[in-house]
């Protein structure tokens, strides 16, 4: 299992102010808590705007903490900036309206650091539409990277590792590099230690045995791509660092280091990014063939293989993308599809059933059951599989089966398409950002990308058209 599953509740926005024009503008009540708010607004381009309106603040006692600029999307004579100030001094409800008055689209987004919560945000866009925050560039991932349901070295009294104090330290030392990681930098390279090493090495000599027979096609042509690029031995754990350059190379995902258990709207917003949250830790050697929680040997075993194929990083992508700004009782059933697809899922190919989820090809006792008469089988349908019931610490009674990736995908994103949201998104892969598209000028300019796009396809048909298939 990955990111915990934990819900949240949402504070809402407490209504429109009025300007002095009598047109309502929609600004989120801010209370003066710790923490912090982003304002989103657009100006005009002329000398000395932005000092204007950042005059503003000054004059109601508003600490800024970051300002970014850039030209806007949507009117070529305007510019978009991006103010995070501080919440907890100042008037900065009062500063917002005021603002309000100097420019156009202002948008407000709050977080409270201090909450374990992803929700609590509300954006209100110029049609009316309200839409909770969610991460809209890949570095905002920073923002609740570190609001962990537990730190990793917070271990239960059933844990193996419970009473070994030396493990228990081993683990904050692994906790403090995710917590301290950073997006953009290079992922701290750890010498793990002899111990750790025979650990893993006895998990992978048992489980490269069953991947043959067992494991899915996609899972066994990636595997010794593994092992010539990244170091996939059994005396040896490969580093994130490599592996993440490895993945980008292949469908743009990379890894990230957590420092202990996530909740479910912000482990499935990172994939919405193609990032996948990985433990760097191992479990503890008494016990090789078991974990209560996810460690490196079922991050890299089980999930890094198929994220370097296409179709499944799509795939994990989708999950990812219906999750953003979705209701929390959404969050909860796509955390339930995740389950059963990424972490549990079991495919067909050539007549046969074969294991694709990362909790069963990390598993050398589950991965030999998945397939067995024992367990029951059934379709892929998301509308059904989102309300099954799951236990996390046995084997799965119940698992659902795909044809293909593909088909899957085609499935999830049917699915997605009724979660109760007024907007949809696009993850830009050049700017690895989230785009939300709630109107008109949106839907046109992405109208022409995909024109472009089938343009190409068409030029590519016709150059093939001479060209023998093999």
């Amino acid at each position: 299992m990955d990111a915990g599953l934990a819900t949240k509740k949402a504070r809402v926005s407490n209504g429109p102010h009025h300007l002095k024009d009598g047109q309502p503008i929609y600004v989120e009540e801010i209370e003066d808590t710790e923490g912090s708010t982003t304002l989103l607004f657009s100006l005009k381009e002329k000398v000395g705007a932005l000092a204007e309106a950042l005059s503003i603040f000054e004059l109601h006692g508003v600490n800024l903490h970051h300002i970014e600029s850039r030209p806007s999307a949507e009117d070529a004579e305007e510019y978009q900036f991006f103010v995070s100030c501080d919440n907890q001094r100042g008037g900065l409800k009062e500063a917002s309206i005021a603002l309000k008055e100097k420019c156009k689209d202002l948008t407000i987004l709050s977080r409270n650091p201090g909450e374990q919560k992803n929700e609590g945000v509300n954006i209100r866009l110029r049609n009316g539409i309200t839409v909770p925050w969610f991460p809209r560039k890949i570095g905002d991932l920073d923002r609740f990277a570190n609001q962990i349901l537990s730190y990793g070295s917070e271990l239960d009294s059933d844990h193996p590792g419970f009473t070994d104090q030396v493990y228990r330290s081993r683990r904050k030392e692994f906790a403090d590099i995710a917590f301290h990681y950073k997006h953009g930098q290079p992922i701290p390279r750890v010498e793990y230690t002899q111990e750790e090493i025979k650990t893993w090495g006895t998990i992978f000599n048992e489980l490269t045995k069953l991947y043959p027979t067992h494991a899915c096609r996609e899972y066994n042509h990636i595997f010794p791509l593994l092992v010539d690029n990244c170091g996939f031995r059994d005396d040896n754990i490969p580093q994130l660092e490599d592996i993440s350059q490895f993945l980008k190379d292949c469908t743009g995902f990379t890894l990230r280091p957590v420092a202990g258990l996530l909740s479910s709207r912000d482990f499935l917003a990172g994939l919405a990014f193609r990032v996948f949250h990985s433990t760097q830790y191992i479990r503890h050697g008494s016990k090789p063939m078991y974990t209560p929680e996810p460690d490196v040997c079922h991050e890299l075993l089980g999930h890094v293989p198929l994220f370097a194929d296409p179709a499944f990083a799509q795939f994990s992508q989708e999950i990812g993308l219906a999750s953003l700004g979705a209701p929390e009782e959404y969050i909860q059933k796509l955390a339930t599809l995740y389950w059963f697809t990424v972490e549990f899922g079991i495919c067909r190919q050539e007549g046969q059933l074969k294991a694709y989820g990362a909790g069963l090809l990390s598993s050398f006792g589950e991965l030999q059951y998945c397939i067995s008469d024992k367990p029951e089988k059934r379709e892929f349908d998301p509308i059904i599989t989102a309300e099954q019931q799951y236990p996390i610490t046995e084997y799965q009674p119940v698992y659902f089966i795909s044809n293909s990736f593909e088909q899957a995908k085609e499935k999830l994103r049917n699915y997605a398409s009724t979660i109760p949201r007024p907007f949809s998104v696009r993850y830009n892969p050049y700017t690895q950002n989230v785009e939300v598209i709630n109107n008109k000028k949106q839907i046109m300019n992405l109208t022409k990308i995909i024109r472009c796009d089938l343009g190409l396809l068409e030029e590519a048909l016709e150059k093939c058209k001479n060209i023998p298939s093999h």
